[in-house]
């Protein structure tokens, strides 16, 4: 199994002709966020794999078909999930590839814009989600395989600063469910030094920003 992760901002190897010939063997690719639809759907369709996504707290400028009761305006049509190719999971469960994944997007609340949530808002949509994750253990014998969200968790990857907080939920959900990978973006990295895999208990928490490659041996799924 091999994941392409992509985050926050158009990155030039991704976006690339050589786009199939680096990235064509992969089997799902997640977007945590702050993405162009256009580039999402770019990726999809040179790449012709699953694509699932959250949206962040920037470029949400398609947010309002996916959710259009978070504005003062509907729009004409709302597209079926796949729209722009990509499937968007927020505050949603679904299976791809044989992979469990968990979407939680938005980033916490720093100027009451739209997709920013304060931590109990988070907390409230998490716990919604809750009984599908049961029902995932009763069905596939695990609850969850991969958390994608836009925000880090609490003390994982997060920065001080109001905006680029972690939520906490996020630590009780890898705690409880024991997900293999917790994906997030909204944490741009400039130094190289900076960490990207952080192990927190027993899941692996990567930050995509720009991109990132996730490579696992295939599971009987």
């Amino acid at each position: 199994m091999k994941i392409l992760c992509v985050s926050d901002e158009v990155d030039p190897i991704v976006y690339s002709p050589r786009i199939r010939e680096r990235f064509g063997d992969v089997d799902l690719i997640l977007a945590a966020g702050d993405l162009p639809m256009e580039y999402i759907s770019y990726i999809v369709t040179l790449l012709n794999k699953p694509l699932l996504f959250v949206f962040g707290n920037h470029n949400l400028a398609d947010l309002s078909y996916y959710r259009p009761q978070k504005l003062a305006f509907r729009p004409e049509s709302k597209p079926e999930d796949k729209a722009w190719g990509g499937t968007y999971i927020g505050f949603k469960l679904r299976r791809e590839a044989g992979m469990l994944v968990m979407g939680l997007g938005g980033s916490t609340r720093y100027n009451d814009g739209l997709n920013q949530y304060t931590q109990l808002e988070m907390w409230i949509k998490a716990l919604l989600l809750v009984p599908g994750l049961l029902l995932n253990k009763l069905r596939f014998g695990r609850y969850l395989d991969i958390v994608l969200t836009h925000a880090p968790p609490q003390g994982v990857h997060d920065r001080d600063d109001r905006c680029h907080a972690g939520f906490s939920v996020f630590r009780w959900i890898m705690r409880a469910f024991k997900p293999k990978y917790l994906v997030h973006g909204h944490v741009h990295l400039y130094d190289p030094s900076d960490g990207r895999a952080t192990r927190f208990e027993s899941t692996m928490v990567f930050n995509a920003y720009g991109h990132y490659i996730i490579e696992q041996e295939r599971d009987n799924v």
